[in-house]
C-alpha cells in the first residue's frame, strides 16, 4: 500500500476535505516521553477507505484542524490499546475522538485474552508476523527514513483491515453494544488530567506512614505535580518518591536538616529548598488525614470476597471473558466495602446484567 507523508497545510486541508466522506478511519500516533510530562507528538497516522496519510506534527505549529477532523462525530475511528493517544488528544485540543472502536477491547469481547497487544491481535488476524526492530525508533528525528515511515503507515493498514472481521463478530454475538460502552467510557477526557490534588494516589508505599506524615507526602506529591505540569518536566525530575516519604518522615525544618538529608540534588536543593520547607511546615501544622490504609479483611469480609469471586469466575467461564475485564479484585473488595452503592463499573451497564445483578444478590 502506498502513504503519504504530509508536511504543509495545504496539502493536510486536501486531506482533510477527503476525509469528511469517510464513515471510517483507522488511526495511530507516535509520540516520545522522554524528557517531559507530556507526550510529545510526532507523527499522526490516518488510513481511510483507500489511502494512508502521515502527517508530520513536528512540522506544524497549528494542528486544531486536524485534531477537529479527527474528534468529528460523524465518522468512527478505529485505534487499538487507545489510552495513551486519546490523552495526546486531551491535552492537544481537550476532547477525545467519538465514536471510538479499540480493537483491543473488540479483541477481548472476542475471548482473545484480557490487553492482546498489536502485533499478537495482528498475526492472530492476518496471519502476518511484524517486525518489531522499529519500535523503539525515536520518532522525534527528522528525516525518517523509508523504513520508518512503512512501518508507521502499516500501523493503520493493519488496522483498517482487522477492522470489519471484529465489527462483524461482535455483531454476531450480539457484542457491539459492549464494546460501544467501554469505549465511550475510555473516551471521558477527565480520565486523561491529572488532579495536582489527587497525585497522593502515584506514592504506593504512602500506607506505611503515620497519619502525619501521610498529610505531608500528599501535599509534597501535590506540589510536584503542579510543577511538573507546569514546568512540562517528568515527575521524578522535579522531586522522586523516595525523597517525598524521607522528607515526610524526618520533616526538616531549617535549611541544614534539609542538606543533611542528602535526598535532594544540588539543583533541586538550590531551586526548590525554602519551598519544600514551607510546604513540610504548613503540612506539618495542618490537620491530619489518612489518605491510604492497609487493612486486612476480617474473615467475613475475606469469606464474601471468595463468593463474588467465584460469581465472577463463573460468569466470566461462561462468556469467554478474562474475570479480570469483567469485575477486577479491586472493584470487587470496594463491593465488600461499601455493598450497592459502590462506585463499580460492573454494576453499570452490560456488566451489571450479565454479573453485577448477580454479585448484589450475594452481598449480605
Amino acid at each position: 500500500m502506498t502513504h503519504t507523508l504530509i508536511t504543509d497545510s495545504e496539502t493536510l486541508s486536501r486531506v482533510l476535505e477527503r476525509w469528511s466522506s469517510s464513515a471510517v478511519l483507522a488511526v495511530d500516533t507516535e509520540f516520545i516521553r522522554i524528557d517531559t510530562y507530556y507526550p510529545r507528538l510526532c507523527l499522526v497516522q490516518v488510513r481511510d477507505a483507500t489511502t494512508t496519510a502521515l502527517i508530520d506534527a513536528t512540522a506544524f505549529d497549528d494542528l486544531s484542524p486536524l485534531f477537529e477532523a479527527l474528534t468529528t462525530a460523524g465518522r468512527l475511528k478505529v485505534f487499538h490499546a487507545a489510552g495513551q493517544d486519546l490523552e495526546i488528544f486531551v491535552h492537544h485540543c481537550g476532547k477525545c475522538p467519538q465514536p471510538l472502536f479499540d480493537t483491543q477491547i473488540a479483541a477481548t469481547l472476542l475471548g482473545y485474552g484480557d490487553q492482546i497487544g498489536y502485533a499478537g491481535l495482528i498475526e492472530k488476524r492476518l496471519g502476518i508476523v511484524l517486525d518489531k526492530s522499529l519500535s523503539r525508533t525515536n520518532w522525534a528525528h527528522r528525516p525518517l527514513k523509508p523504513a520508518e515511515l512503512d512501518y508507521a503507515a502499516a500501523d493503520v493498514e493493519h488496522l483498517a483491515a482487522i477492522f470489519p472481521g471484529l465489527r462483524d463478530e461482535l455483531d454476531a454475538r450480539d457484542r457491539l453494544a459492549w464494546l460501544a460502552e467501554d469505549c465511550a467510557r475510555l473516551c471521558d477526557p477527565a480520565l486523561y488530567h491529572t488532579d495536582p490534588g489527587a497525585a497522593w494516589q502515584r506514592l504506593r508505599g504512602l500506607a506505611q506512614l503515620s497519619a502525619r506524615e501521610q498529610t505531608i507526602a500528599a501535599a509534597l506529591a501535590a506540589w510536584r505535580e503542579t510543577e511538573a505540569q507546569q514546568r512540562n518536566r517528568p515527575r521524578k525530575w522535579i522531586l522522586d518518591d523516595e525523597a517525598i516519604y524521607r522528607l515526610a518522615q524526618r520533616q526538616p525544618q531549617t535549611r541544614r536538616e534539609l542538606e543533611s538529608l542528602a535526598v535532594l540534588p544540588p539543583k533541586t536543593l538550590a531551586r526548590h529548598g525554602e519551598t519544600l520547607l514551607g510546604l513540610i511546615t504548613a503540612a506539618s501544622r495542618a490537620p491530619e488525614q489518612i489518605y491510604a490504609r492497609e487493612e486486612e479483611p476480617d474473615a467475613a469480609s475475606k469469606s464474601l470476597l471468595k463468593r463474588l469471586q467465584a460469581i465472577v469466575g463463573a460468569r466470566a467461564q461462561a462468556l469467554d471473558l478474562p474475570a479480570s475485564y469483567l469485575a477486577p479484585k479491586a472493584e470487587l473488595l470496594r463491593l465488600v466495602r461499601e455493598g450497592a452503592n459502590a462506585p463499580v463499573n460492573v454494576l453499570r451497564g452490560w456488566r451489571r446484567e450479565v454479573c453485577g445483578s448477580a454479585l448484589l444478590e450475594a452481598l449480605p
